[in-house]
C-alpha cells in the first residue's frame, strides 16, 4: 500500500508542477511594459557578491549570535 500511496503523491506533485509550467508564460518577460525602466545590468562581481557572499556572510553572523548567546546561557548555569 505504501508504494500505492507514494506513487500517487509523486504522480500528483508532477501532475500540478506540469500545470503550473504550462499556465505560466515566460514569453511575457520578452515584452516590456508601459513605463518599465530597468536599471543598469549587474557585474559579474556584483552578482557574486550580492547573491553568493552576503548570504554566506549573514548566515555566519547569525551562526555566531547563535554560539555565543548559547556559551553565555551554559555559562550561567554553570555559575
Amino acid at each position: 500500500m505504501d508504494k500505492k500511496n507514494a506513487l500517487r503523491a509523486g504522480a500528483l506533485a508532477s501532475g500540478t508542477t506540469l500545470m503550473m509550467l504550462l499556465m505560466s508564460s515566460p514569453a511575457s518577460a520578452l515584452v516590456r511594459d508601459d513605463g518599465d525602466d530597468p536599471g543598469p545590468g549587474l557585474s559579474v562581481i556584483d552578482t557574486l557578491g550580492l547573491y553568493v557572499v552576503a548570504p554566506i556572510v549573514l548566515f555566519l553572523v547569525i551562526a555566531g549570535l547563535v554560539m555565543v548567546g548559547d556559551k553565555s546561557r551554559k555559562q550561567q548555569k554553570q555559575g
